[in-house]
């Protein structure tokens, strides 16, 4: 089964933003992330789409943050990237006149869109800076001072 990780990956990116000194190359994020330019490209084109990012091109150009990571929740994010399946589970369709599958069906979206808003209501009571702050906690908790620079960033993915 494949899985759609795209919102904790651009979050990534956008935490890692907030501290960039220079913009960002869709190569340099891709490399952090483990896939390719394109995809980073078209990703980020949709953020940039919402106003979150910018971007510019030639020497020393590349993505950067275009406001707050205060102002763009977490929901507001997940669908910015189409709001993607939450689950890997579907209604049956093999008889789809039968009473009975017609009921087991209906269970079954009913419980989907519980959790999808569950799902929903969390997320959009959680700003990404938020996550920026649980950052700064677990630093001070492990003894090391802020902001990390990309520099360091760098070197420690380049051991994952």
């Amino acid at each position: 089964m494949r899985y759609d990780r795209r919102l904790p990956r651009v979050l990534h990116v956008l935490l890692h933003m907030q501290d960039a000194e220079q913009p960002m190359t869709s190569a340099q994020i891709g490399q952090f992330l483990h896939t390719n330019s394109s995809f980073v490209r078209r990703t980020m084109a949709g953020l940039r789409e919402c106003g979150w990012v910018t971007s510019s091109r030639g020497q020393g150009g590349g993505w950067t943050l275009a406001t707050s990571l205060d102002e763009i929740s977490l929901l507001e994010l997940y669908d910015a990237l189409g709001s993607p399946s939450l689950f890997a589970i579907a209604t049956s369709e093999d008889t789809p006149r039968c009473l009975l599958e017609q009921a087991a069906n209906s269970a079954v979206d009913r419980a989907l869109a519980a959790a999808e808003e569950t799902f929903r209501a969390a997320l959009s009571e959680v700003a990404v800076a938020d996550l920026a702050a649980d950052f700064e906690v677990k630093l001070q908790e492990l003894g090391l001072t802020s902001p990390v620079s990309l520099a360091l960033f760098d070197e420690d993915h380049e051991q994952e």
